[in-house]
């Protein structure tokens, strides 16, 4: 996977995302929305954006263990959050580290504020595409 930030677009985002990720892989794996649900689809922080976002990006670790995936070879993410504000940026962020560390995905992303998901507990949903070189 290449990553690639041209000097003709802003660096203020590429802490946390690649704003360009290439790729000339075979094989790909389409991970499905993650929401904060636990393995016995109990609720995991109700109304806590950064308890939520902890189990959300946990349940994206655990799909990228299942089909044995590096977090690096994340090459773009969506991320949906109910009723978004600028302050809930660093604590989905903040999340996401907590939970890769040092191999969190700096990845094409998009970031996309929602009125509602598909159960109206859940605040946040991230699905992901996966590359395996």
């Amino acid at each position: 996977m290449e990553i690639v930030n041209p000097k003709t677009l802003t660096d203020q985002v590429t802490s946390v995302i690649s704003h360009v990720v290439v790729t000339t892989a075979s094989k790909l794996a389409f991970i499905s929305g993650q929401v904060a649900v636990d393995e016995t689809g109990a609720l995991v922080g109700s109304r806590d954006y950064y308890a939520q976002a902890i189990q959300v990006f946990t349940n994206l670790k655990y799909a990228l263990e299942a089909v044995r995936a590096d977090p690096l070879y994340i090459a773009k993410m969506n991320i949906f959050v109910v009723n978004h504000h600028p302050a809930l940026i660093s604590i989905i962020f903040d999340a996401g580290f907590h939970v890769f560390g040092s191999n969190w995905p700096k990845t094409a992303s998009t970031y996309i504020g929602v009125q509602a998901l598909a159960d109206p507990e859940w605040l946040i949903e991230i699905d992901a595409i996966v590359i395996f070189p």
